[in-house]
């Protein structure tokens, strides 16, 4: 799995990702929080299926 995030996206993804997984233990606390998971994961590992899917490219890496 190539890289196809740059640091921006992969920073915005972590932390969107934290943000609504603490929807599932404050706020709302509805389980949709856990769809966070998704841009968490695919922050941290840094490689987007969706992105290979559309031809998008945001790392600056080859």
């Amino acid at each position: 799995m190539p890289c196809n995030e740059g640091m921006v996206d992969r920073a915005l993804r972590v932390v969107v990702g934290l943000v609504l997984i603490a929807l599932v233990f404050v706020g709302p606390q509805t389980p949709w929080g856990w769809l966070g998971v998704v841009p968490l994961v695919t922050g941290l590992v840094g490689f987007c299926p969706a992105y290979t899917l559309l031809g998008i490219n945001t790392c600056k890496r080859g």
